[in-house]
């Protein structure tokens, strides 16, 4: 069955990695990037870069107009309701740590942080060392034979001493949905902060974070077709109340002595130093591009290319997935084999997957393994792609066997 892909001559990356026999099967690491942002970021450098927020000249004001209309983006992209909850960071990963030290005021000996098992590094280490800081314990949500947040043992983990929850949206790893609403409902009765890490949920659908009911939402550009070295902090105005400065430089200050300063409030108090202002503004030509998308079409596309990868690796023999993956990728070991030696035998014909813990070193010492093959799809791929990597999987698995 053929699933051709609409928008793949969107992507100018796919049509020249095709010319150096390249499949590109790597999209939960980072995407390519469409058009619309390659000519946002020519425009922004070929046409006078400036600093934002500082300057009366026109050069300033057109770059602060533009980046101001980023955040006006993003915000109407999360049905934020005010772009000032819109903080932009350098990574999710910044955003994380931002919110560990930034909250850390509110932690006392013994209370609780609770995650999950599944958590990405980015969002399993900046609480872990802060529970080490301020002597506090990290609870583990442990998760169900489909690689979904146990809901029944997360009633009795979610309690009393829990002050933060922060919790995946979509697995890296399982690409498994996880029950957010349950979750955050049970942290919100227990009067606790919750974040929820949308690195890879953001990428599928979207998602209103009004309804979703968290206090903070974080997610990255470069995962979301958009350029690199640029994460997104969605914070309710409440949630920002309490959060405090963690980097300290220009443009946060409202008054600075040598001695003493004040800052200003969210989102410019958070955001010290020059920002990554050409990614900034290349976001928002890229939540144009997708905006202009028929989300149904993309929504199908991306469940029948999924599908499709399911049911290949299901017709092979000794292989076996990691959970129950229900969109976007599918992790997989075979039995007898490395992952690290299928994944030079797959790289080797063009092939570009991933191999190892991804970033999630814990939960793949749950499943007793070193590392795992990650497949990840994207807007762009098509059935030719997933050919193509079938082909390759079965020649490198006749020399590995």
């Amino acid at each position: 069955m053929m699933i051709p892909s609409p928008w793949r001559a969107d992507f100018p990356a796919i049509a020249a990695l095709q010319r150096q026999d390249q499949t590109y099967l790597d999209n939960a690491a980072t995407t390519q990037k469409p058009q619309a942002l390659l000519d946002a970021l020519a425009h922004y450098y070929a046409n006078g870069a400036a600093n934002v927020h500082r300057a009366q000249h026109l050069p300033g004001a057109h770059a602060t107009q533009a980046f101001e209309d980023s955040r006006l983006k993003v915000a109407q992209w999360l049905n934020a309701g005010d772009s000032g909850q819109i903080i932009f960071t350098h990574g999710a990963t910044s955003a994380l740590n931002l919110l560990a030290y930034g909250l850390e005021h509110l932690f006392h000996p013994g209370d609780e942080i609770v995650i999950s098992a599944l958590e990405h590094h980015a969002n399993l280490l900046p609480w872990q060392q802060l529970a080490h800081r301020r002597d506090l314990k990290l609870v583990i949500l442990p998760l169900d034979d489909d690689g979904v947040i146990d809901l029944a043992a997360a009633v009795h983990l979610i309690g009393p001493r829990t002050r933060l929850l922060a919790v995946s949206q979509l697995s890296n790893v399982l690409g498994a949905w996880q029950p957010l609403p349950a979750l955050l409902a049970m942290a919100r009765a227990q009067n606790a902060l919750t974040v929820v890490d949308g690195a890879q949920g953001v990428v599928h659908g979207r998602h209103d974070v009004q309804a979703l009911g968290c206090d903070f939402y974080v997610f990255s550009s470069h995962k979301l077709y958009g350029p690199d070295g640029l994460g997104v902090l969605f914070g309710r105005n409440e949630a920002l109340e309490q959060l405090r400065p963690w980097q300290f430089g220009g443009e946060m200050v409202l008054e600075a002595n040598y001695h003493e300063s004040r800052f200003r409030p969210a989102p410019l108090g958070f955001e010290a130093g020059t920002p990554p202002i050409a990614s900034v503004i290349g976001l928002g030509a890229t939540l144009d591009y997708l905006a202009g998308l028929e989300l149904d079409a993309v929504s199908a596309h991306e469940a029948a290319l999924h599908d499709y990868l399911l049911r290949g690796l299901a017709a092979r023999n000794g292989i076996r997935l990691l959970g129950k993956p229900q969109l976007a990728l599918a992790s997989f070991v075979v039995e007898g084999v490395h992952n690290a030696d299928l994944a030079h035998l797959l790289t080797e014909q063009g092939i570009a997957v991933r191999a190892g813990h991804h970033c999630a070193m814990p939960l793949l010492k749950r499943f007793e393994l070193a590392g795992a093959i990650r497949v990840s799809l994207a807007l762009y791929n098509d059935s030719e792609d997933l050919e193509r990597f079938f082909e390759a999987l079965d020649q490198a698995l006749e020399l590995l066997r």
